[in-house]
């Protein structure tokens, strides 16, 4: 678990080190340092579409932008805010406007009762219609013979007579190519289970008319059927802009696509994945989040060692940890693969685990790495350094029960050993078990009073509990203690940005960026720069001074998925759609889990499905531009 695990965002939301999740956790680590001013949970939001997009520990939602923020409505925030009620009511309205009779809806639930509309009676002679007779009929004869088949079709279509109701609308269509009679044989086909036959007629219907929200939703299902997530998601989105998101169905499937085109995808990227480190600034806080401890001893610098030897490679790699760059880490990863293939290691053979462990950990090798971890701790129980490890990788995984348990095993080992304390808190953390996890910090404090990481947690649970001025003591114990230590001035930083006392936060974060640079000039801790870029956005809007931060940050670590989302971000916001999709491609590339990329392909997805709906749309362009334009400043928080 990371030493900067728990970083608190805006709204009172925390930020999840990717390293402390599981991929099937309910929090979304590669974004959380974007928060919102929309969620009670970890969220993000930006516009999309005209929509404000927010990814929460549920999912996705979508709100309409134009009731939050768009000038052109007046009143009260309450007028603003449209009730279910409301919304309702509007959506009867455009379907009473459409007069779309066949009674069942897409989904095949019962409909909505509708108006009552004076049809013809189909009991009626029905004309005889054929492609050799609708040729002879006058214009006026092709619109009444159309009417009464259609009717005829509806008759057919309640009464389950799907095939004779394609067979009426399929006439209706030959005297009057109309795009209601299109969607409504559709309808019979939909009940049928005839997917393609669906996305023809919906196709038909749309190149008739290509803003009916109906045929849209249709032909959007069917293409979900017939497993064309993409083409589905783009009819959904399409929908939802031209219905002006009162169809909160269609809402929740274009959230349920994003999901399912996104898994698919990160599937792909998964298995052609190369197992690789993350960025430096990953890697070092995961690191840093264990005490400091000397070498073992005999890998010291004066220890006389053959440099080719398994115990001089080992030594290496600790050597080259210590430079805290992507070359150095990437150099001990090789020495500790190539110490334990050479073997002869003595006393340090369940150490040279350890290390390959983590690093294999770290390039998210879960399996390889958990038999590293479990070779260590049969080799050397009293390690306790192994165990704490193999916990969190179960916690990664998923598996609770199964890092209690090691946490147990480590304190049989060595109960006064206050990293078991501080990760067993990182635990609790997650869990949400804030009043237990307080306490583990502060017994990890009582331990050992001089590793920052447990006061900087402790004051972010104080924070999280509510107790804001316990918090805030805390954060100025730290200062006063730790003044040359850049972490403390950086998530003080956060909880004043939380609390929107930019000037505050902004000077704390400057005072971080400063001690990166005075104290780790080749391995800089990216995250104040981060910070900073996010208060100016939020404080002032100023996208260029932002971009500036988040590209520097990008020049010193360029694999840092927070920069890297954080820039994306802020492309979005700015209209920058193409460029911001590119950022959110290479998130997706970065992220370590399925968790993590699944996450991110939504953002890249959703961010693709705006750009194909202009393409494809132009005449919802200026509508997309309309919606979303007055939304900027709000979208990021």
């Amino acid at each position: 678990m990371s030493a900067e695990t728990i970083p608190v965002s805006s709204a009172g939301t925390t930020s999840l080190d990717t390293s402390s999740l599981s991929s099937q956790s309910s929090s979304l680590p590669l974004w959380n340092r974007l928060s919102t001013w929309a969620a009670e949970n970890k969220t993000i939001v930006y516009t999309i579409a005209g929509v404000a997009l927010v990814i929460t520990g549920a999912g996705v939602v979508y709100y309409n932008s134009d009731s939050r923020t768009n000038g052109r409505e007046s009143g009260s925030e309450e007028k603003k805010r449209a009730s279910k009620k409301e919304r309702r009511k509007a959506k009867k309205e455009l379907d009473k406007e459409q007069s779309d009779p066949p009674n069942r809806s897409v989904s095949g639930q019962p409909p909505k009762p509708k108006t009552p509309t004076v049809e013809p009676d189909p009991s009626d002679d029905l004309p005889h219609v054929d492609p050799s007779t609708v040729e002879s009929l006058s214009d006026q004869d092709r619109k009444e013979y159309a009417v009464k088949l259609k009717a005829a079709g509806n008759t057919a279509y309640g009464d389950k007579s799907y095939n004779e109701a394609i067979d009426l609308y399929g006439k209706a269509i030959l005297c009057k190519p109309d795009p209601i009679f299109y969607s409504n044989r559709a309808a019979c086909y939909n009940a049928l289970g005839n997917w393609d036959k669906v996305v023809e007629d919906t196709t038909a219907a749309l190149a008739l008319d290509s803003e009916y929200v109906k045929a849209l939703n249709r032909r959007a299902n069917a293409y979900e059927h017939l497993e064309k997530f993409s083409e589905a998601l783009l009819d959904y989105t399409a929908s939802c802009i031209i219905d002006g998101f009162r169809n909160d169905q269609s809402a929740q499937s274009v959230e349920r696509l994003l999901k399912k085109v996104a898994e698919a995808k990160g599937k792909g990227i998964l298995e052609g994945k190369e197992k690789r480190l993350p960025s430096p600034t990953f890697v070092t806080n995961y690191l840093q989040s264990f005490r400091p401890r000397p070498r073992p001893e005999g890998l010291g610098e004066e220890a006389d060692l053959e440099e080719g030897s398994g115990k001089g490679h080992l030594r290496a790699g600790l050597a080259a940890m210590e430079k805290r760059t992507s070359e150095g880490y990437d150099s001990a990863s090789k020495a500790f693969d190539k110490a334990l293939e050479l073997r002869d290691l003595g006393d340090h053979e369940a150490f040279a685990y350890n290390m390959r462990g983590t690093f294999r950990y770290l390039r998210s090798e879960n399996a390889d790495a958990l038999k590293d971890l479990d070779k260590s701790v049969e080799l050397k129980p009293s390690l306790v350094q192994s165990y704490i490890k193999r916990a969190s990788m179960h916690l990664e995984l998923g598996n609770r029960d199964g890092a209690a348990e090691d946490f147990e095993k480590a304190m049989e080992q060595k109960q006064d050993d206050p990293d078991i304390y501080y990760h067993r808190a990182q635990l609790h953390f997650i869990l949400a078990e804030f009043a237990e996890a307080a306490k583990d910090y502060q017994k990890s404090i009582d331990l050992d009073k001089d590793f920052i990481f447990s006061h900087i947690q402790l004051g972010v649970t104080q924070y999280k509990m509510g107790s804001i001025a316990s918090s805030m003591a805390t954060f100025r114990r730290c200062i006063k203690n730790f003044d040359k230590t850049p972490d403390v001035y950086n998530y003080y930083g956060e909880l004043l940005l939380d609390q929107q006392k930019y000037s505050e936060a902004i000077e704390k974060f400057e005072t971080a960026i400063e001690l990166e640079k005075q104290l780790k000039p080749l391995g800089m801790n990216v995250l104040p720069l981060i910070n900073k870029a996010l208060a100016l956005f939020q404080w002032k809007q100023d996208f260029q001074e932002a971009e500036k931060l988040c590209q520097k940050a990008l020049i010193i670590d360029p694999e840092c998925d927070i920069a890297v989302a954080t820039m994306a971000q802020l492309l979005l916001q700015q209209g920058k759609v193409t460029d911001a999709l590119k950022y959110f491609e290479r998130a997706a590339e970065l992220s370590r889990t399925e968790g993590e990329i699944v996450n991110a392909l939504s953002y890249a997805e959703a961010t693709r499905t705006q750009l194909e709906v202009q393409e494809k749309y132009p005449q919802l362009a200026s509508r997309l531009q309309g919606m979303g334009g007055q939304f900027g400043a709000s979208g990021m928080r």
